[in-house]
């Protein structure tokens, strides 16, 4: 995909001697992800794996307000009004949360919300850094969905467990000083400092061997991959029941009229 395409997607994707700067510019709809930005987004992931001249990226969000808010639930290009239901970003949120072939190392500089598909994408990344004001979480379950890109595999294994199965259960946000002290987020910052504190980690890893950094990738990868079930899209009976349910459909137009959903179990 070209550059052009990317922009016109919402994506911008800068290169800076071996540092890659990603940028959802998306904020009119704070960040959220449609279809074409996560195929954008998805693309730019190919070209920094295949590029032997960058060594780490930094992946942000335009604006103040939001890293990236989830997927686009008023995206034109959604099939039926429901996103991404059977055919979703093959390679998970923003074509990374589900990826094995990118060693090398992505800090995300958590600007403001994210949420859902934007949480998935900062968990995926190697290193969170987060401006004060950032909030975590998965709303999933109030619209009748849940974190099927990696997001509730990832988190129950990035965090303890209960403290884990409170967010998703509940669809409650987490400040991001919370979210350093439950142990995914790994520095908080004032938001001014927030590129500032992004380089530095990046400097410090750019200090290492480029061969040590991408092997220690590919060994904690393989070392806590995702269930079998995550990587072919299978999912267990419970979760299709889920998917395929009137509420999932009610959650969506419930979202798009701001109303409060009308769940009927079923």
């Amino acid at each position: 995909m070209t550059d052009a395409a990317r922009r016109d997607a919402g994506i911008t994707y800068v290169k800076d001697g071996p540092v890659a700067r990603v940028t959802i510019d998306r904020p009119q709809v704070l960040n959220a992800l449609s279809r074409a930005a996560h195929a954008a987004l998805s693309s730019v992931w190919d070209d920094v794996r295949d590029d032997a001249a960058i060594r780490v990226v930094i992946l942000t969000g335009a604006g103040s307000k939001a890293f990236c808010a989830g997927t686009d639930l008023k995206d034109p290009e959604a099939r039926g009004g429901v996103p991404y239901l059977w055919d979703g970003p093959r390679l998970g949120a923003g074509g990374l949360s589900l990826r094995r072939d990118l060693l090398k190392p992505v800090i995300a500089a958590v600007n403001g919300l994210a949420l859902g598909t934007g949480f998935e994408l900062a968990l995926a990344c190697d290193v969170i850094v987060a401006a004060e004001h950032a909030e975590f979480g998965f709303p999933e379950p109030r619209v009748g969905y849940m974190a099927l890109d990696g997001g509730i595999a990832m988190l129950t294994r990035q965090i303890p467990y209960k403290i884990a199965m409170g967010l998703l259960l509940t669809g409650r946000r987490m400040s991001a000083r919370a979210g350093h002290a439950a142990g995914f987020v790994n520095e908080v910052v004032p938001s001014p400092g927030l590129m500032q504190a992004a380089e530095r980690w990046a400097d410090d890893i750019l200090a290492c061997a480029p061969l040590s950094i991408e092997g220690t990738k590919q060994i904690a990868l393989e070392a806590r991959d995702l269930p079998s079930w995550a990587a072919p899209r299978w999912f267990p009976r419970r979760v299709m029941e889920a998917i395929a349910s009137e509420d999932a459909e009610e959650g969506v137009r419930a979202f798009q009229e701001k109303r409060p959903p009308r769940w009927r179990g079923r």
